[in-house]
């Protein structure tokens, strides 16, 4: 027997996601209430420059109360092609179009309770082609090597799960990122 959901009710439904209610059923006819985030997915690039810099932005989080440091990312549009979501946020995040697209693997944001699946790309040769920014962003661009950034996480100052998942996963491709075409 699998796990089998009993009732489902959303209860509020937001511009960027949903929560719902879900009463199920366990393969041991135990019932559990579940409260849920529906999240439609989202990207997350690790774009890298000729100079072998990873591009970071710096952007305020309301829900910390803090400014973070994080890889560019952004929100999938319904129907929406990873690939395609990546470019589009690449440039709208830092201005940048990339030339090259690897494909790094997804994982799952936060699955005890979240929907959300995040697709990792490492991505380069990049070229200026910006976009206007989302009117609620307010970002601004770094540019640091590896060393800087593993100095960073040694000192507690990367604290993104989504970059540090996305940056592990780029890890044995940042070597050779400008030579994949």
């Amino acid at each position: 027997m699998a796990y089998r959901v009993l009732q489902s009710e959303t209860i509020f439904q937001g511009k960027v996601f949903g929560v719902r209610i879900d009463q199920v059923e366990s393969p041991t006819g135990q019932t559990m209430r579940v409260d849920v985030v529906e999240h439609g997915g989202a990207v997350v690039m690790i774009p890298v420059d000729d100079n072998q810099r990873i591009w970071l932005v710096r952007q305020y989080r309301h829900p910390t109360g803090k400014t973070l440091l994080e890889l560019p990312a952004g929100t999938l549009n319904p129907g929406e092609d990873p690939k395609t979501c990546a470019v589009r946020e690449c440039r709208e995040e830092i201005g940048m179009s990339p030339s090259y697209i690897v494909p790094l693997g997804g994982a799952f944001m936060a699955p005890g309770y979240s929907t959300e699946f995040l697709h990792f790309f490492l991505i380069g040769d990049l070229t200026p082609a910006p976009l206007t920014p989302d009117a609620d962003e307010d970002i601004y661009v770094e540019r640091l090597t590896w060393d800087e950034i593993m100095e960073l996480i040694a000192r507690g100052e990367l604290q993104d799960t989504k970059s540090l998942a996305g940056l592990f996963l780029a890890r044995d491709h940042l070597g050779k990122a400008t030579t994949q075409n």
